[in-house]
């Protein structure tokens, strides 16, 4: 990974480390431009290159809480974009870790965003034109 301030960071909690580079960075940027949620489009970063990712991996790279996770999680759930799969921890007790992979491509994640965005405009253009004939 590649911080904001171009120093590299190279995240290895699994078998396959997450690397944020200046395109994922665009990527977060653009997608707060258009009013998608810190968390979701920092997770969305996270899992552009379409590896399995486990949700601790996502916090320590994007910087997220493990209560944003779950929310940007819930999101993507919610839209059918991601796989979860569980797996037991190789030492230890505890929890297994939750492992998340895109099962849509980003594309598609984008275009169904453009069309939410679009409706939206429509509603808004809608009652700005009520207004004027109200008005």
């Amino acid at each position: 990974m590649v911080d904001e301030s171009g120093t590299n960071i190279d995240v290895t909690l699994e078998k396959n480390p997450i690397h944020m580079g200046s395109i994922e960075y665009e990527m977060i940027e653009l997608f707060r431009k258009i009013n998608v949620s810190r968390p979701v489009a920092l997770t969305l970063a996270c899992l552009a290159k379409g590896r399995e990712v486990s949700s601790q991996s996502i916090e320590v790279v994007s910087g997220l809480r493990q209560p944003e996770v779950s929310v940007a999680m819930r999101y993507l759930r919610e839209n059918d974009w991601i796989h979860i799969r569980e797996e037991k921890k190789s030492k230890g007790k505890g929890r297994p870790i939750k492992l998340y992979k895109l099962t849509v491509p980003m594309d598609r994640i984008v275009g169904k965003i453009e069309q939410e965005i679009i409706a939206e405009s429509r509603h808004v253009l809608q009652n700005i034109e009520r207004l004027k004939n109200i008005a």
